[in-house]
């Protein structure tokens, strides 16, 4: 079948998951870059890692090296982490306090603002001016203490649309501003971007995959709730009170990759970065609204880590069937597999507003 017809919007009743060159194909990469990942909005950072002045955080958003930083002036901005000399990197970790940023390549010196303020050794270069080389700078917006960026924002949705409703859902006793004590795990998966997010937005596979996740959910009130940008998971929870005790969980996801894991005293943040077409890096940063409670931090960290490592398994065989040469797109679930189905309705409309070999 040719593209019109694989991109063409699907109703949930009778729809079918996309193609599998949409996961294999080498150009795939670049299009997703260009299509998704730049005019999306992109989670770089909780406000706990960017408290002080020159506090800062290095991300990647689908290549593009990026850099979170807060100002003199207790602004937050994120820039390319790409000096304006010869690419070198201004920081290649997570660091505080700051006094500037300084490319580690050849010594080029920005203010946290992103301005330059010094190049070595090139009072020779002819109408070299310090003052008109600045560091590329993103869209930022700040929401429920997550710092976001987006690279395109003229063709990204408006954020407040990326969000709406997600505020009045949490209340004011779920908030995630408040969280502290930062975590994080990374796992490299062989697999598309996609592949773990279509499987991180149904619970059809809990009972099969996740024995120890199965225990602790309700499956039968398992229920998705769809956006126009996001979409909602959530089950009720009984879990040990050393774990989380009971309540609720909810499973954000936000368009395009960015997942929000609330379960009673921790939020939990995943962001999918594609490294190829067959290959991804899944970063797992979590918070604790009681920093201090180690016991309960150590267990959860545990129970994620055994979650995720189900996880990766079953997307890498998945990515190995897309890769086969067997595989014809399946119908999908029309009770459990609402959020795939939305999920591949924007990439559907993502790829076919934008130009290139692969749309």
């Amino acid at each position: 079948m040719d593209s019109a017809h694989d991109l063409a919007p699907q109703p949930a009743a009778t729809a079918t998951a996309l193609p599998a060159r949409y996961y294999v194909d080498a150009g795939m990469a670049a299009l997703d870059r260009r299509a998704i990942f730049d005019r999306g909005w992109q989670l770089v950072a909780h406000v706990s890692q960017l408290q002080a002045a020159g506090d800062h955080v290095v991300a990647d958003f689908a290549g593009l090296p990026i850099l979170a930083v807060r100002g003199a002036d207790d602004a937050i901005r994120v820039f390319h982490n790409v000096c304006r000399h010869r690419a070198g990197p201004l920081a290649q970790c997570d660091g505080l306090a700051a006094k500037s940023l300084r490319c580690r390549y050849h010594g080029w010196t920005y203010t946290l603002e992103g301005q330059l303020r010094s190049a070595p050794e090139m009072k020779d270069a002819e109408a070299f001016d310090v003052a008109a080389i600045r560091l590329p700078q993103l869209a930022v917006r700040v929401w429920q203490g997550l710092v976001f960026a987006a690279v395109d924002e003229p063709n990204a949705a408006d954020f407040d649309d990326v969000v709406a409703g997600i505020d009045a859902r949490l209340g004011p006793d779920r908030g995630l501003a408040g969280y502290g004590g930062h975590h994080r795990v990374a796992y490299d998966i062989g697999c598309n971007w996609k592949v773990y997010v279509d499987n991180y937005l149904e619970g059809y596979h809990v009972p099969f995959v996740h024995p120890g996740l199965n225990r602790l959910l309700d499956y039968r009130s398992y229920r998705t709730e769809l956006a126009r940008w996001h979409s909602l998971q959530w089950s009720p929870l009984e879990s040990d009170p050393a774990l989380y005790g009971s309540g609720d969980a909810l499973y954000y996801w936000l368009w395009p990759n960015t997942m929000l894991n609330i379960l009673p005293g921790r939020l939990q943040t995943n962001t999918v970065i594609p490294l190829g077409v067959d290959r991804c890096r899944v970063l797992f940063d979590s918070y604790y609204a009681d920093a201090a409670d180690d016991g309960r931090r150590d267990a959860d960290i545990a129970f994620s880590d055994e979650v995720q490592h189900e996880d990766l398994g079953i997307c890498e065989d998945v990515q190995r069937g897309f890769a086969s040469g067997s595989y014809v797109p399946g119908r999908l679930n029309p009770l459990r597999e609402t959020g795939v189905h939305h999920f591949h309705e924007l990439l559907r409309a993502a790829y076919r507003d934008a130009t290139g070999p692969a749309a």
